[in-house]
């Protein structure tokens, strides 16, 4: 029987299933043979095999339980769609995946909420029901590896393996040589998801366009009444970051035509400029509306991006109104608000970084506005905690300031760590001092305070047994650290690029293990892939540690005795 049940990422979906006796490894290779074979096709431009590999993914069995997985392990699964249904038991995700079918299939309106910017303003959220994420989901799977073949190589937002650390390291590529463009237009999109046209995502989003129109078409649910949707792809929904990152491929391929590479030889696909045009700050026009500039380049996350250029009214009068007409196609402009030209040695901000030149020395430091947002949460969270016990402060507070930490751990941070640290020491001495009015100072050392590495006074009350300290997280501890750029080209659905990214996740997660011996030594030994699903095992995946005889049979903590699963597989494992 249970030789049966292994098999069943195999079966077709309207026979009955047991959820937890799903062969996971199983369903994970069908689906990612399938993505391969969609890469191989768009890479050779049979869009009428894509389309034929992308319904057979959609309508089998191994994508719908990966579909079902994704949106019940997901943060969002305990929020609700406009039926007011969760899968959060083993039947009712395994009956989700009969539901799953194409005929018949009608999305219900997303229920809309807000939440609020930086700027005061409110950002609009669509949130489906979870049919409808399971169904964006499974799409997803077989969308992805298109879009992944056509993307812009230096577009780095919502992307698979790429992220805004690599768009930083782009950046700094772009603008840190002496001979680097000194003009930037900072671009910014007016509400992207919100009025992306629909007329276009439909026309050329290479997927089922019944389905498509569907979901563009469900409309929203705010205090009860319904609201048509006539424009945009609603925030909230899986595959609407693919949909709006795909609106603006094409972008990149555009500037490099428009503006190409001089080249005073003659190297094959490069146009070949006379010497006299290359002064610095000539501008002219060269064949049929085709500017000449080597100095245009684009650094894109998402619907933020930079533009370099060598020459401020170039950039203003000729550079931007090709971006805009761009846009315009695609029912989008230009933000009046946050887009502007400014010198390099000015400086900008970017993905919370600021980005300038100091006497021709490029640094890319913490913004201003983030590190203004990150003081405004510290100080909520000791406001709110005043009350509370000092270890149930380090476990709220830590997690902020990890956080903050390792995103800025590759910038120019060190100095801003401390500074950081000396603030937290403030609010934590005066959180104790307020908590303890009739106590001394030295009383408050000795209760909250402890030596911890290079520190003496670090803020580390005893934890709920009082057995040992917790220690707040040390931002000055954090080393500053380089981080590697992913290659342009590099697409994670291509077989060709499986080393490269074994490679590469090796590395990651090498660093993140740093300090936990055994745990990497495991997980070097497993190859990185989780011993049920075959899937790899990341820092966004997590990980459990599982004994293989348990402590309660007299297994040990021995090298021998011990793997790393997935933390839903490690839960199915013992289930079963």
């Amino acid at each position: 029987m249970n030789a049966k049940r292994k098999t069943v990422a195999c079966a077709p979906s309207a026979g009955c299933v047991d959820w937890h006796q799903i062969d996971w490894k199983k369903a994970n290779a069908n689906v990612r043979r399938l993505q391969a074979r969609i890469v191989k096709a768009t890479k050779e431009g049979r869009w009428g095999k894509v389309k034929a590999l992308q319904r057979l993914l959609t309508t089998s069995f191994s994508g719908k339980a990966l579909a079902v997985r994704r949106v019940t392990e997901n943060r969002g699964k305990a929020t609700a769609g406009v039926d007011g249904e969760k899968w959060a038991t083993p039947k009712q995700k395994a009956e989700a995946i009969t539901r799953m079918k194409r005929r018949g299939y009608k999305p219900q309106p997303l229920r809309r909420v807000y939440i609020p910017k930086a700027n005061g303003k409110k950002r609009p959220l669509g949130i489906p029901t979870m049919l409808d994420r399971a169904m964006q989901a499974i799409y997803l799977l077989a969308l992805a590896p298109v879009a992944e073949t056509t993307a812009d190589p230096n577009s780095y937002g919502f992307r698979p393996e790429r992220s805004a650390h690599d768009a930083r390291e782009w950046v700094h590529t772009l603008l840190a040589q002496r001979t680097a463009p000194e003009w930037v237009l900072d671009a910014d999109i007016e509400g992207c998801f919100d009025h992306i046209s629909h007329q276009w995502l439909i026309a050329n989003i290479p997927m089922d366009k019944a389905i498509l129109s569907k979901w563009l078409k469900a409309g929203v649910v705010f205090n009860g009444e319904f609201n048509p949707t006539t424009e945009g792809t609603p925030q909230g929904g899986i595959i609407s970051p693919t949909l709006a990152n795909m609106a603006l491929d094409g972008l990149e391929t555009m500037l490099n035509r428009k503006f190409p590479k001089i080249n005073t030889g003659k190297q094959k696909g490069e146009l070949s400029i006379p010497p006299y045009a290359l002064t610095k700050g000539v501008i002219r026009e060269y064949r049929n509306n085709v500017y000449f500039n080597p100095k245009v380049k684009i650094a894109r996350y998402a619907d933020d991006f930079i533009v370099t250029g060598e020459d401020k009214t170039f950039l203003e009068e000729v550079v931007k109104p090709e971006i805009e007409s761009f846009l315009k196609e695609r029912g989008l402009r230009l933000s009046a608000e946050k887009s502007r030209v400014t010198h390099i040695a000015e400086g900008f901000d970017f993905l919370g970084w600021n980005v300038r030149k100091y006497d021709g020395t490029l640094l890319i430091k913490p913004a201003k506005t983030s590190i203004a947002k990150l003081i405004r949460s510290i100080r909520a969270t000791v406001r709110e905690l005043r009350t509370a016990p000092g270890h149930e402060v380090v476990r709220r507070l830590n997690p902020i300031l990890r956080g903050w930490s390792n995103y800025h751990k590759v910038a120019v941070s060190k100095e801003i760590f401390s500074k950081i640290d000396s603030f937290v020491w403030q609010k934590l001495w005066r959180w104790a001092k307020r908590r303890h009015p009739n106590k001394g100072s030295k009383w408050i050392l000795r209760k909250y305070f402890a030596h911890h590495q290079l520190a003496s006074k670090t803020f580390a009350p005893q934890n709920e047994s009082g057995k040992f300290r917790n220690y707040i997280w040390r931002l000055g501890e954090v080393h500053i650290t380089r981080y590697d750029r992913i290659k342009a080209e590099a697409n994670p659905y291509d077989p060709e690029w499986e080393e490269y990214f074994e490679r590469r996740l090796a590395k990651e997660l090498f660093k993140t293990m740093t300090g936990k011996g055994k745990l990497s030594r495991l997980w070097r030994k497993q190859k990185g892939l989780c011993p049920k699903c075959g899937g790899k095992i990341t820092t966004d995946t997590g990980w459990h540690v599982h004994h293989k005889v348990s402590r309660a049979k007299g297994g040990g903590d021995n090298q021998e005795n011990l793997e790393v699963y997935h933390p839903f597989c490690h839960i199915q494992h013992h289930h079963g």
